[in-house]
């Protein structure tokens, strides 16, 4: 089993930055890719970005290239999503997500562990 646990969301005004960070415990060597995902109010759950565990390989959704980036520190077990020049649509409650295959990067469904979540919001 692994456990995941976010943190870094919060209110911010349009334009502005905020980190937010994933922490993950227990069998973290099965590990291949984390990744974010975000579900806005009535609308499905949708991959924002990616990074495989050992290589660094990362992906990203089209709608947030070149103002999010993710990273990871292996040492810590902990993969970052640094969200700049913020806008309202990205409004969401953010997920972190673990997979141990590696099968695809951007497909929700092949995720299994998943965190409780972290709730952003942009203010325009």
């Amino acid at each position: 089993q692994v456990q995941l646990v976010e943190s870094g969301g919060g209110l911010v005004q349009a334009g502005g930055s905020l980190r937010l960070s994933c922490a993950a415990s227990g069998r973290t060597f099965n590990i291949k890719v984390m990744g974010w995902f975000r579900q806005a109010p009535g609308k499905e759950r949708e991959f924002v970005a990616a990074i495989t565990w050992s290589a660094g390989t990362t992906s990203y959704a089209d709608s947030v290239k070149g103002r999010f980036t993710i990273s990871r520190d292996n040492a810590k077990n902990t993969v970052y999503l640094q969200m700049n020049s913020l806008k309202p649509e990205d409004t969401a409650v953010y997920y972190c997500a673990a997979d141990r295959f590696g099968a695809s990067m951007t497909q929700r469904v092949l995720y299994e562990y998943w965190g409780q979540g972290t709730q952003v919001t942009v203010s325009s």
